[in-house]
């Protein structure tokens, strides 16, 4: 279940990240509150040229507009991430794999020893087949912040935008300021999930990168370790 909601969610961030991205480039102006156009002055700007004329970016040309699939895309992606958080979650709960494998173990608390094992696993060389199959205090305390943090965020701020959901829970949006605060929020969430992803696939590749997405595949470590 945890290699499947993976790979679900692997896939559909990456079509949120280049999505997204396309949709930022459509109106590179952010703003705070509720109302935000280009008669609004902005929180501030993205400095590249936007796909559509209307929007005042001082560049003299416009980007080609991919607005329309985009943004089809981006939510239909956004739903598959929700679903298969939700069967991670119940997974996580009900498997009790969230207090086993995710949540730091009952001696990082102290923050001394937290610093001195952090350090630890920063100077260590990569970890061997046993310490393969679970993580360790950093790998804990990322899963953590990204979890049951960051994609909860990315998900109320991605609703909170959305004129038919916050008609219904107006409250969503209340509590981020408005929607363009949603939508702002929204974008620097996305950026540090990014940054996540790019920390992770780096020492995924520093570890061993195929032996690594094997086992991720297969769930079976020695096999992985063999076809080195």
């Amino acid at each position: 279940m945890v290699r499947a909601t993976h790979w679900l969610t692997f896939v559909a961030f990456i079509a949120l990240v280049v999505t997204g991205g396309e949709l930022v480039i459509s109106h590179p102006r952010f703003y705070w509150g509720e109302v935000g156009n280009v008669n609004t002055k902005p929180l501030f700007v993205i400095p590249i040229p936007s796909s559509r004329d209307t929007v005042p970016t001082g560049y003299s040309y416009v980007m080609p507009d991919q607005n329309g699939w985009s943004r089809s895309l981006h939510f239909e992606a956004a739903w598959v991430c929700v679903l298969t958080g939700l069967v991670y979650g119940i997974y996580g709960l009900l498997s009790g794999h969230f207090w086993k494998n995710l949540l730091p173990e009952r001696r990082d608390w102290n923050w001394r020893a937290y610093r001195e094992r952090m350090a630890q696993y920063l100077r260590r060389r990569p970890p061997g087949q046993a310490e393969e199959s679970s993580y360790n205090v950093l790998q804990r305390t990322a899963y953590v912040v990204v979890i049951f943090i960051l994609f909860p965020l990315v998900i109320w701020t991605g609703l909170a935008m959305s004129p038919a959901f916050t008609a219904a829970f107006p409250w969503t949006a209340e509590l981020l300021g408005g929607r363009q605060s949603a939508r702002t929020i929204h974008f620097f969430v996305s950026w540090l999930l990014l940054l996540f992803l790019i920390v992770h696939v780096a020492m995924v590749t520093m570890s061993g990168f195929w032996r690594r997405v094997r086992s991720m595949i297969t769930g079976n470590l020695r096999s992985s370790e063999e076809g080195r």
